[in-house]
């Protein structure tokens, strides 16, 4: 089985066969061991250790499962995050982590799109909040989840990593970039590494996946062989980038003072895909 990275694994039950049945959902929703999900700032609440907080139900907009035979519900926020508090985001239990993605997702999903995308009229939301219908032109929206490819490319041993501007002082990480209509995820790692670093790409292949909730993106994390070492930076795209060896990556995740980068965080799938390609030479 591949790497499992944070956000990953099964969270709840999501109990699919439930959602159409409105009366059902209701009656669920009556129970006493129903609970739902508390919102703060446009963000799924967490408690000092890390754990979602729930409440008494009140008026349910999504149904989120099952955990075990207890049903689990949430209000939709009253507004969209303003950005991600990365402390929070540090705290949370990587067991829940599942459950606050598919949240997330779903809410965000919900406050972009009220109005249908066919006749403009305002939609409402059915099946126990995972789909959208338009009550004047009759068209069902879905949730949707954006694809992005994320990758290490390999030359003799060496990995291809680069840096962002905004991300924190000596971070380096996997290079990334969306899926294009019409596009294969194959095609799409070839054309990421090409465009940012002008490096031909051959033998790609899937490593993990991701759901990444911010808004909604499914990080597709992938491996290529270099062809070339000499780099031409897109400098719009990348402040930097650079080759690195195998103790330079080892001692990045071990957060060694004399490592050449500051690798990412756990909560990213980059580090996953640093530390499976480590293998067993990844830091404990």
């Amino acid at each position: 089985m591949p790497p499992e990275p944070f956000f990953s694994g099964p969270g709840l039950d999501r109990a699919d066969a439930l959602r159409a049945q409105r009366d059902r959902i209701a009656e669920l929703a009556a129970r006493p061991d129903a609970l739902q999900l508390q919102w703060a700032d446009g963000m799924p609440l967490q408690d000092a250790d890390g754990q979602l907080v729930w409440d008494a139900v009140g008026e349910p907009a999504l149904f989120l499962g099952l955990d075990g035979d207890s049903p689990r519900f949430s209000a939709l926020p009253e507004r969209a995050p303003s950005g991600v508090n990365f402390a929070l985001l540090a705290q949370l239990d990587p067991q829940q982590a599942p459950l606050f993605a598919c949240a997330l997702s779903l809410a965000n999903w919900h406050g972009r799109h009220r109005f249908c995308s066919n006749c403009g009229h305002e939609s409402e939301i059915v099946r126990g909040g995972w789909s959208r219908r338009c009550s004047d032109c009759g068209a069902e929206h879905f949730p949707r989840s954006d694809p992005v490819v994320i990758m290490l490319a390999e030359h003799d041993g060496n990995l291809l990593l680069g840096r962002q501007p905004h991300y924190p002082p000596g971070r380096f990480s996997a290079l990334a970039g969306f899926v294009e209509p019409g596009e294969t995820i194959e095609a799409a790692v070839a054309r990421e590494i090409k465009e940012e670093a002008g490096i031909d790409v051959a033998d790609v292949r899937y490593m993990a996946s991701q759901p990444w909730p911010f808004p909604s993106s499914l990080m597709i994390g992938c491996h290529a062989r270099a062809l070339s070492t000499e780099l031409t930076i897109d400098f719009t795209e990348l402040e930097d980038a650079r080759w690195f060896t195998r103790s330079e990556v080892a001692a990045a995740l071990a957060g060694s003072e004399d490592a050449p980068f500051q690798a990412p965080s756990r909560w990213a799938i980059a580090r996953t895909l640093l530390e499976d390609w480590l293998g067993a030479d990844a830091p404990a």
